[in-house]
């Protein structure tokens, strides 16, 4: 049985599977509010989509044009943009943001106060520790020519992004890979390699039993 609070807000035409919950004061299936000279996409969404049993949890807001799979679950003050596809039993932790534009595979677990930018890929069974930053945009605003260039990291299946590491725009991190906390990615982390510091190295390759 679907719950819905008496303070959320469920916009027109939101489509919610059997079993969610939309707990008190979040916001489901919102459009986007653009400045003037933003450069997202303005055209009218189609609706939120909410797997069975998915969670929205106290005061998290989801945009229109997203789809969210089976069982996943947004945490408190957690916000998942626009046109984003979301898998089945992912977590999006307290406090984090995903941007507009972003896939997200099944079971990655994305901890309190994480920003995932737009166009970011995070394959399956990622784990990314809390504070951790992404980025998109090398140019930070600067030059018509970074809207082409404009993209977020890709993590393939399994890697781990420690607490607060930064990742720079446009790089991938690879299958099983490990960012240790704190580390600064400028460059690719070749699969299955332990990268640290500032600038991220890598120091050795994550131990045959921790892979999945």
């Amino acid at each position: 049985m679907t719950e819905i609070a008496e303070t959320a807000i469920v916009y027109p035409g939101t489509v919610l599977g059997e079993g969610c919950r939309i707990l008190d004061y979040a916001v489901v299936g919102k459009q986007p509010a653009l400045s003037p000279r933003s450069t997202a996409a303005r055209e009218e969404l189609p609706p939120l989509e909410l797997g069975a049993g998915t969670i929205v949890s106290t005061g998290a807001v989801v945009f229109a044009g997203t789809t969210i799979g089976e069982r996943a679950i947004v945490g408190d003050q957690a916000c998942v943009r626009e046109r984003c596809t979301i898998g089945d039993d992912v977590v999006v932790g307290r406090g984090s943001l995903v941007e507009n534009d972003t896939t997200v595979g099944a079971r990655t677990k994305i901890q309190a106060d994480a920003y995932v930018t737009a166009y970011s890929t995070l394959e399956e069974d990622v784990f990314v520790a809390p504070c951790v930053v992404t980025t998109n945009d090398n140019f930070m605003g600067r030059t018509e020519k970074r809207h082409a260039l404009r993209r977020g990291p890709t993590i393939r299946r399994g890697a781990r992004i420690g607490g607060a590491a930064v990742l720079l725009p446009g790089i991938e991190v690879g299958e099983e890979a490990f960012v240790g906390a704190g580390a600064v990615v400028i460059r690719d982390v070749p699969p299955r390699a332990l990268v640290v510091g500032n600038p991220a190295r890598q120091i050795r390759e994550v131990p045959a039993e921790e892979l999945l």
